[in-house]
């Protein structure tokens, strides 16, 4: 099993972080954080990088009945979806695969919520 899904997209890089915020936000998540790796490696290590942003996307029901579920599993959130260019014009966009990342955790209704947000995040790369 992938740890990540995802999908090759034309369009700017700001353009693409949008229709990725939109997607997501029509499937009921909000984005909590936004890390733009390009400028905090530049930063920090005085690096070029590509553009990179990680995007750290959260559905409050889904995530409130996770924690019910497993309450150590905040650990494991929000589902990270990056872009990233991968040459001009070209961005690629990755979704965390709950179901991979949840493997570990021996809890079947946890099992469940995650199956539900795979499916989710998977429709919402693939309308890109």
């Amino acid at each position: 099993m992938n740890y990540y899904f995802s999908k090759t997209v034309k369009g700017t890089f700001e353009e693409v972080i949008d229709k990725v915020t939109k997607g997501l936000k029509e499937e009921g998540f909000g984005i909590l954080t936004e890390i733009d790796i390009k400028e905090t490696l530049k930063k920090k290590l005085n690096v070029d990088f590509k553009n990179y942003t990680i995007l750290g996307a959260c559905n409050p029901p889904f995530a409130h009945k996770a924690l019910v579920a497993e309450d150590k599993i905040g650990t494991m959130l929000p589902c990270n979806v990056i872009v990233q260019e991968i040459e001009p014009g070209v961005m690629e966009v990755a979704a965390v695969n709950p179901m991979a990342s949840m493997q570990a955790v021996e809890n079947e209704e946890l099992h469940e919520i995650a199956s539900q947000i795979t499916a989710l995040l998977e429709a919402i790369i693939a309308k890109l």
